[in-house]
């Protein structure tokens, strides 16, 4: 029965994954080269150096996704992914990507088509990566838009990225936050920006995190505060009444539809 297959990984992914202080947070942007995979990453090793254990859900299926950035096996060569774990051909550690000594593990996950609302709770925290360009601004807002009018979503958390200092990085976010609080009515949050580094554009290019290889880089520094105002964050209702077993049934019943 497909049911009692979804319930058996489901059951298995708890066992696996579960810890008593997991945090799940969703990290998205209104389209690819917006540096939303750069964040996952680099965020991911601030908070395995900080002696955190992390699991990346990379939804991606793009070139641009977590593995490829990080120099593991590619995606569309293995085809590995949590669909094989629920058809049971494959086991969980066979499609679990390591990045070295690291404390990260990468779960490929399938999609059906690029929406990020699919697997996404409306009380799900959910960190948006704002590039600082006037066109991704626009985007950004877009997709603010229509997660609350369609979603029900009323919290966000914003990341500027690629901005020149805090000062304009605060001052981007502010302009966003205001039409998004007259118009939208909802919450949106500062969590912090990435400044542009060519540091940054060269870890990538060696298929490092930045903090790996410039550690003193701004860019690093900025990667892990942060990390540190995400440990800060008060748990959401969503992490206090399931957190990553809830989510990861969701994705479950998502990609066994593709059977």
């Amino acid at each position: 029965m497909q049911l009692e297959r979804v319930t058996d990984q489901a059951e298995g992914l708890r066992r696996l994954l579960v810890r008593a202080s997991t945090r799940v947070i969703t990290v998205a942007a209104a389209r690819t080269g917006f540096g939303a995979t750069s964040v996952v990453v680099n965020l991911a090793t601030a908070l395995a150096r900080a002696g955190k254990e992390v699991l990346i859900l990379d939804e991606s299926q793009s070139h641009n996704n977590v593995s490829t950035m990080l120099a593991l096996k590619p995606y569309h060569k293995s085809h590995h992914d949590l669909l094989h774990a629920v058809r049971r051909e494959k086991m969980m550690h066979e499609i679990m990507q390591h990045n070295g000594s690291q404390n990260i593990r990468i779960l490929p996950v399938a999609r059906k088509e690029p929406d990020i609302s699919g697997s996404l709770a409306p009380n799900q925290p959910l960190m948006l990566v704002l590039n600082s360009t006037a066109s991704a601004i626009t985007e950004s807002y877009a997709l603010i838009k229509r997660m609350a009018m369609q979603d029900g979503r009323q919290n966000f958390g914003i990341v500027v990225n690629k901005a020149c200092d805090e000062q304009a990085a605060r001052l981007i976010f502010g302009n966003v936050a205001r039409v998004a609080r007259r118009h939208l009515q909802v919450c949106v949050e500062y969590l912090g920006y990435i400044p542009f580094d060519e540091k940054l554009k060269r870890a990538t290019q060696l298929c490092r995190p930045v903090l790996e290889v410039f550690p003193a880089a701004q860019s690093a520094l900025a990667f892990g505060e942060l990390g540190r105002n995400l440990m800060l964050l008060p748990a959401s209702e969503s992490e206090e009444s399931g957190g990553l077993p809830h989510i990861m049934q969701r994705f479950i019943r998502q990609v066994s539809t593709l059977n």
